[in-house]
């Protein structure tokens, strides 16, 4: 009363003296953030105000109360100089302001500084079933506002550190704002289970004769030392002086200095120097809230920490897929090795069955081949002797002309029936190109006919002229065209009726080659084994004939098919694609 009896003297002072008089000294405006009490803000501060105007008589202080709703629009105007608020109101300005604190209130015979502001959680006297904060699940709260430090925030981190989210857990979370009587009697008269307020307001409802005491109990409740009140928390610093960024270092230096020698109060309040403010930020990291609601955007690493199991199976199911997939690849290209040495392998058997079906076909032709090639032998040996005579009976050389270009023809036509023989023997790599189809089938006759005509076989030659080209390996054709015509003449030659007929036409877009003989045609067992390896009805046969016809004629983009004719006698017929010239 003293110190506001003096501000009252200098006012009216100040109104004595008249307009006439300026106070020319300049303004610190100092915040007292105080939304619901007024009054009250002005009894508790208006000291410190009058011990800084004491002690810097060069300013003017100017105290403002500020309400919840505009306080921060004020700082970003820079409207105040120094605030004063609560420890979590000062936590959230100081990340969004930059404010710093330079003393701490205090009360002469109250707690450390340090040590001051907790939470009271309470029900009704006489209920035996919330012992804890475990049993408050499904129960309804009740707080004046959520955004009170002792009030609400205390608790609500107490709550968290047990599971509890009064938010989501709780039967109902219900703030009903000031004044906290509401609170008390919400829970004295049933309509809420557990209340929620600071912590030493009982106490002095109670001292003031607003309250009964016995009508409530404090769940988890203790007295700390020097508080002299029930509370249900951890205790926490008391509420900061703070300059905001924009206010002169050398100012809050003198204001710090004032308030450090201000002497307690009516009311018992003092300054003291800044405690510790990280059990407050403690509390907001917790509850991830104010400057650290980030957290509630958890990151990737904190996902994998809170799932550390999850996390594990699947890391471990990941390892497990890579190794099979490694081992799978690994087998892949193992087994791809291995199927192309074997493709390799049986390619080269194939060629090695090939050259043996070649000799073995060339051996069935061999006395035809060696009549073949005595023919044109003879006729040399003729017209050479006949040359001889010409010569000894003293005749011209132009008179033996004749004789010797007949000998070079003759000489010739072997050496043709030789080099086909030749090629058609030996071992080589298949080698395609674009070829005319019809001079093979021509030279494979010529190559063939006389075995025929041994065997007293007639053979037929009937073709579309021209015949269109193909893309094939010369040799490989006249080896299944020599096949084909040999298993028909081997057919034909014990029977009465020997003839075998080469055809050749253009059907749907494809060369269609066939040969036909009037034999007695297949058994049931041969069709349906015809083309099997080393399936033969020869004594001598090795059965690899028409294996290879067909795996040479597939490998050319064809097919090889064998048919018994109804007016009697086998067809064999292979297709070959046309070049696309």
């Amino acid at each position: 009363m003293r110190n506001l009896t003096i501000m009252l003297l200098i006012l009216c002072l100040g109104a004595a003296v008249g307009p006439g008089w300026a106070d020319e000294r300049p303004t610190v405006r100092i915040g007292v953030i105080a939304p619901r009490d007024i009054d009250g803000a002005e009894y508790s501060w208006g000291a410190t105000l009058h011990q800084l105007s004491i002690s810097l008589p060069d300013y003017r202080f100017e105290m403002r109360v500020l309400d919840q709703g505009a306080y921060r629009r004020i700082l970003a105007d820079g409207g105040v100089d120094f605030i004063i608020g609560n420890p979590a109101q000062y936590i959230e300005l100081e990340a969004e302001f930059g404010v710093s604190r330079i003393a701490t209130v205090e009360f002469a015979g109250g707690p450390a500084p340090s040590s001051a502001i907790g939470s009271l959680v309470f029900t009704r006297a006489g209920r035996a079933d919330i012992p804890s904060f475990a049993n408050l699940r499904g129960k309804r709260l009740v707080a004046i506002a959520p955004d009170l430090f002792g009030g609400f925030r205390v608790a609500w981190k107490e709550f968290a550190e047990q599971g509890f989210d009064p938010f989501t857990d709780a039967g109902s979370m219900e703030f009903v704002g000031e004044p906290v009587e509401k609170v008390f009697a919400a829970v004295r008269d049933g309509r809420a289970d557990v209340g929620i307020a600071r912590g030493c307001y009982l106490e002095r409802l109670v001292a003031a004769g607003r309250l009964r005491g016995d009508d409530f109990v404090a769940i988890e409740g203790r007295t700390p030392e020097r508080l002299r009140c029930q509370v249900s928390t951890p205790l926490y610093p008391d509420w900061p002086f703070a300059k905001l960024a924009s206010t002169p270092d050398s100012l809050a230096k003198r204001v710090a200095q004032a308030l450090l020698a201000m002497p307690a109060g009516e009311n018992g309040l003092s300054w003291t120097v800044p405690v510790d403010y990280q059990p407050v930020h403690a509390v907001f990291r917790a509850l991830k809230i104010g400057p650290y609601e980030y957290l509630r955007q958890r990151s990737i690493y904190q996902l994998a920490r809170e799932n550390w199991h999850w996390v594990a199976v699947v890391v471990l199911c990941l390892a497990w897929t890579l190794i099979s997939l490694a081992r799978v690849q690994y087998l892949v290209r193992l087994r791809t090795q291995q199927l192309n040495a074997a493709h390799l392998q049986t390619r080269r058997e194939r060629e090695k069955m090939e050259h043996a079906a070649r000799l073995s076909l060339m051996g069935e032709m061999a006395s035809s081949i060696a009549h073949e090639i005595s023919q044109p032998l003879a006729a040399i040996v003729n017209y050479a002797r006949g040359c001889q005579r010409r010569l000894a009976d003293g005749h011209k050389l132009a008179e033996i002309e004749g004789g010797m270009t007949q000998i070079v023809a003759q000489a010739e036509r072997a050496a043709i029936i030789v080099r086909r023989m030749r090629d058609f023997v030996r071992k080589r790599p298949p080698s395609p190109s674009l070829v005319n189809i019809g001079e093979i089938l021509e030279e494979t006759l010529d190559f063939f006919l006389p075995l025929a005509e041994r065997q007293g076989v007639t053979l037929d030659y009937a073709c579309e002229m021209p015949l269109p080209r193909v893309n094939a390996d010369r040799i490989q054709i006249e080896e299944v065209l020599l096949n084909l015509l040999q298993n028909a003449v081997d057919a034909v030659k014990d029977t009465d009726e020997r003839q075998v007929r080469l055809s050749a036409t253009v059907v749907d877009g494809v060369l269609m080659v066939s040969v036909r003989d009037t034999g007695p045609g297949m058994s049931q067992e041969t069709c349906e084994r015809l083309f099997e390896a080393f399936y033969t009805t020869k004594p001598e046969g090795l059965g690899l004939g028409l294996s290879l016809c067909r795996s040479i004629v597939e490998a050319h983009g064809g097919r090889l098919t064998g048919e018994n004719l109804p007016e009697g006698g086998t067809m064999l017929s292979f297709s070959l694609p046309i070049a696309q010239e």
